[in-house]
Formats: structure tokens, sequence, C-alpha cells
């Protein structure tokens, strides 16, 4: 028998392998019109979205090796969807460094996917940016069901449980994980379209009367106002580890979530 780990992404994959099928009949059974690829910004430049994760979203998973043999690495799948709409921008830290530059200053959107972990500078700097009117998409997932090459203890491994940072108590939410959940495929409506869940957090209001953080998806995901700014945390990160054929109005479901957190 294969151990339960090993199980649950080898369901998983076979999940995946069916959202197209389920996204697409999820609306109406009459015959589809292929959808034209969304205008984001039709007539402007593509806004910029600053990007911190540990996920092979920006680079390739094995950047530092391909190349070698003189071919140039394809960008990833995830990179070529999200650039429909917007450019991307990858940041190492959220913080000033010894200089005292920042990295945030400029940027009105910033996801922050699955990161290695938020320095206590970072968390601060994150805080008093959202504060200042900066729009957040905040990626948290408590087990990745991807299968990544690098092996453990490889730097360039995702982090396949998040941290929770402590800004995100500070907005007033908190997230749990129910480790016995179904590993079957889920799908929640976030704004205008589907996204695909598995093995996903819960996150819950750490003080239940307190509006300032609404909790949608069934508590996958939440949508925040802090300051004058606005942050969206979603629990999982499968909408950025599995690439689907299928679009609603023209957009992919990752476009459908950026849409809805910028």
């Amino acid at each position: 028998m294969l151990p339960g780990r090993l199980m649950i992404r080898l369901l998983n994959r076979i999940a995946l392998a069916g959202f197209t099928i389920a996204a697409a009949s999820s609306c109406t059974s009459e015959p589809k019109v292929s959808a034209p690829e969304p205008a984001c910004f039709s007539g402007e430049t593509p806004p910029d979205l600053a990007l911190m994760t540990s996920l092979p979203i920006y680079w390739p998973a094995n950047f530092f090796f391909d190349g070698l043999d003189g071919e140039i690495a394809e960008p990833p799948w995830q990179r070529l969807i999200i650039e429909e709409c917007h450019t991307l921008i990858p940041l190492d830290t959220l913080s000033k460094d010894s200089a005292g530059t920042d990295p945030l200053l400029g940027h009105e959107r910033l996801a922050v996917i699955q990161p290695r972990g938020l320095s206590p500078a970072d968390n601060v700097a994150l805080d008093e940016w959202v504060r200042g009117g900066g729009q957040l998409l905040l990626v948290l997932d408590p087990m990745l069901v991807g299968e990544y090459d690098s092996p453990l203890g490889d730097p360039a491994r995702p982090v396949e449980a998040a941290l929770i940072p402590p800004v995100v108590a500070r907005w007033g939410l908190q997230v749990s994980f129910d480790e016995n959940q179904s590993p079957d495929l889920q799908t929640e409506i976030i704004g205008e379209g589907l996204v695909p869940l598995m093995q996903t957090g819960t996150i819950s209001r750490v003080d239940p009367s307190d509006e300032t953080c609404g909790v949608i998806a069934n508590g996958a995901a939440a949508s925040c106002q802090i300051g004058e700014g606005r942050v969206t945390l979603l629990a999982d990160a499968t909408v950025f580890e599995a690439d689907v054929e299928a679009r609603e109005n023209g957009y992919h479901p990752l476009l459908n979530l950026l849409k809805y957190s910028f």
C-alpha cells in the first residue's frame, strides 16, 4: 500500500485531471463557444504585480540548471497566464535593506504566495504597506499538493507547509488545518469564477464580532479592508500548482482570483 501522503497526491493528480470537465460543465449544458482571450487592460499597459513566493511561478523549478546545455528554459505556465493581465516584478524581501531601499516603494499590488517565511521586519513592512493603501493577495497553504523534483532540504524546493505570519492575527484572522479532511478536489466561487482547492486550510476571525474581514469560499478565503488597503487571504495554493484548460468568461481560474484580489 502506498504511504498516506503519496496516496493523497495520486488521488490529487486524478482529481486535477477532471477539473477541466467539472469547470466547463458547471454553468450550463449547452454547447460551448470558445471564449476569447481576456483583454484585461484594453489599451493600457498591464499594471505591475510584485511577487514574493517559494513556488516556481516566475522562474522555472530548475532555473539554475536549465540552460547549461544551451537551451533556454520555458517560463512557467503560471507566469505566462498571470502576465496576460499583469507585469510581474519578483521580490526577495518586503523590508528595507541595509541601504534603506524599500522593495515595496511604488508598488500598489503585491502577491505573496507560499513564502519561505516572513521576518519580523517583513511583517511590519507588510502591515504598514497595506494600511497605506496597498492591495495584497496572501496565499498560505497548510499542505501543498503538487509534486516537485527538488529534494527535501533543497533551498529551491517550495515550502510544503506555510508558516502563518503574525501579521495575519494582527488583521484579525487565524488559519487552522484539518489533516483528516477529504483529499478530493473541491471548487469554490471566488469573485466571478471557480477556484480549485485541495487540502485547504480554514480561515476564521479571531473575534467573531469583528467585521474588518469577511470569510468566503466556505472558509478557504477571506477579504479584509485594512486601513486604506485591502487583503485577500487564501489558505490553499492549488490554483498556482495545477494548470487547467477551462476558462470562465475568458479567464483562467488563476486570473479570476487575481481579478477578485486586485
